[in-house]
């Protein structure tokens, strides 16, 4: 049966021919295609390697797997733990999802829709007649049909949805590569954090420590008479203050902890980590090429262009729409009045339309459609000129960040070093009586002071180059070919930010 039913759509095939002839004689222009707007692209970054550097060493990606290369067994603990559980990483996959069921849906416009039917009647009547009496007729009634219908899309303007839809699938996966590089850098940076609050609370608690042997001393010079109580003060002064340094330290390396829940998607309570020090950590190299190649390695750029290719497609879905529209159906059946009987010639059924629909007067309805197209075009237009520039302002800032915190963090060493040897000469010098405590108290401020501010610049450093690998896009690197043919071939290994996601029908 279902052989016959095409037969109805295949009588429609010559009219529906002609309404295409007819209404192709017209012409119609959707647009031009989709092509990559121009773009202030610079020759070199600000902070670039200088001229005469050997290319090969001037352009060194970040991997994939880029944290890694800290290598810190505690932090690839917290990142995998981050990439299964984190929420926002769960969230963006299920759009993923979404998407694609979004394209499945725009896609089934493209398709003849076919259903079945079927029916039982049972019908009885009374007829009476003067002097016969009554004459009960019963009457049944046996159906099974199969319908088809179509919409011819001569326009394209389903196929222009479809390719929307496929569009902005891909803009959520690249999002997803955004959100999960993102989180990554996120658990990073909180636990380098961790570490450099960990130095510093290190650094106090030695220097509370060399603080209250030098306060021995001094009691012992009081009590052979070479201080005074003046001196005792001062110095019980300096020993208070770094006691209540301490406690403000584990508060933050406490709360630093408590945030890697968030991150990774578990209670506080069940983040078991111990910060160790900024000191066993290896900082991988890693430089940005030309600014050019850094558009394909940018998972937010490679987002926002998906999502104005799929803009550009809803500005031809919204041309077409002032385009007549064809619809073509059939019914294909049988129908008798006796089950036994159903399936005979005598009760097939058959019918056949197609039919044609011409806008004329819809109250703006569809130029105001096309305008918020085009307005919405030019949102997204401006949203991925922003986001091409921002890219390029995230790797120069990196760079001038790592850049500075580095020679900053060579020159506080060597602020580190004088100050421990100023304090070893003066707290020598006062166990021996030829220096007043008043010395011993500025070189020990001094030093105490240098070593916190050496843990900051560590940190400063540490977190420079990790928003180094964050700039340059964590390992990403976009397929190749044009976004809008991409949907049908996307492969697996889209990975950025630590994240393989699974595409198309994988997706769960």
């Amino acid at each position: 049966m279902a052989a016959m039913t095409h037969r109805p759509l295949r009588r429609l095939a010559p009219l529906a021919a002609g309404l295409a002839a007819v209404l192709l004689l017209g012409g119609c222009d959707l647009g031009p295609d989709w092509s990559q707007p121009a773009l202030a692209v610079p020759g070199r970054y600000r902070d670039a390697a200088p001229a005469g550097t050997n290319a090969a060493a001037a352009r060194i990606w970040p991997s994939p797997d880029w944290w890694r290369g800290f290598r810190s067994s505690e932090l690839d603990r917290l990142v995998a733990e981050t990439q299964r559980h984190n929420f926002d990483i769960a969230a963006a996959v299920a759009q993923i999802r979404a998407a694609d069921a979004a394209v499945r849906i725009g896609g089934s416009a493209l398709l003849p829709s076919l259903s079945g039917s079927g029916g039982a009647r049972w019908q009885q009547s009374a007829l009476t007649s003067r002097g016969v009496g009554t004459t009960v007729f019963t009457q049944h009634t046996y159906d099974l049909g199969l319908n088809i219908s179509y919409q011819a899309d001569f326009w394209g303007r389903n196929l222009a949805s479809l390719r929307s839809a496929e569009a902005s699938a891909v803009a959520s996966r690249y999002n997803a590569q955004t959100v999960a590089l993102t989180a990554v850098t996120a658990v990073a940076q909180t636990w380098f954090t961790a570490l450099a609050d960990a130095d510093r609370l290190r650094f106090a608690e030695q220097n509370l420590k060399d603080a209250e042997a030098t306060l021995a001393v001094i009691r012992g010079r009081l009590d052979a008479g070479t201080a005074t109580a003046l001196d005792i003060a001062q110095q019980e002064a300096l020993v208070n203050a770094e006691r209540a340094n301490i406690p403000a330290l584990r508060n933050q390396i406490e709360q630093e902890l408590i945030g890697l829940g968030i991150l990774t998607g578990r209670p506080p309570e069940q983040v078991h980590a111990v910060p160790g020090t900024l000191d066993d950590l290896s900082l991988p190299p890693v430089a940005p090429g030309l600014p050019a190649a850094l558009l394909r390695r940018r998972p937010d750029v490679a987002a926002a262009e998906a999502q104005l290719v799929a803009a550009n497609f809803n500005i031809k879905a919204a041309r077409a729409a002032f385009f007549p529209t064809v619809d073509l159906t059939g019914q294909r059946g049988y129908q008798s009045a006796a089950l036994a009987s159903l399936f005979t010639p005598g009760g097939i059924i058959a019918s056949a339309a197609a039919s044609l629909a011409q806008p004329l007067f819809d109250g703006g309805l569809l130029r105001g459609q096309l305008e918020q197209s085009k307005a919405q075009y030019e949102v997204l237009l401006a949203d991925y000129r922003k986001a091409v520039v921002q890219a390029f302002t995230d790797v120069d800032n990196a760079l001038a960040a790592w850049r500075y915190a580095t020679t900053q963090e060579a020159l506080q060493r060597q602020a580190v070093a004088s100050a421990a040897r100023a304090a070893a000469i003066a707290r020598a010098q006062l166990g021996a009586g030829t220096v007043d405590v008043t010395t011993v108290l500025s070189t020990e401020a001094t030093l105490y002071g240098d070593e916190d501010t050496l843990a900051q610049v560590r940190l400063a450093r540490v977190v420079a180059l990790l928003d180094l690998y964050k700039a340059l896009g964590g390992g990403w690197k976009e397929p190749a070919g044009p976004i809008q043919q991409q949907f049908p071939g996307l492969h697996p290994g889209l990975v950025g930010g630590g994240l393989a996601l699974p595409v198309g029908e994988n997706v769960r």
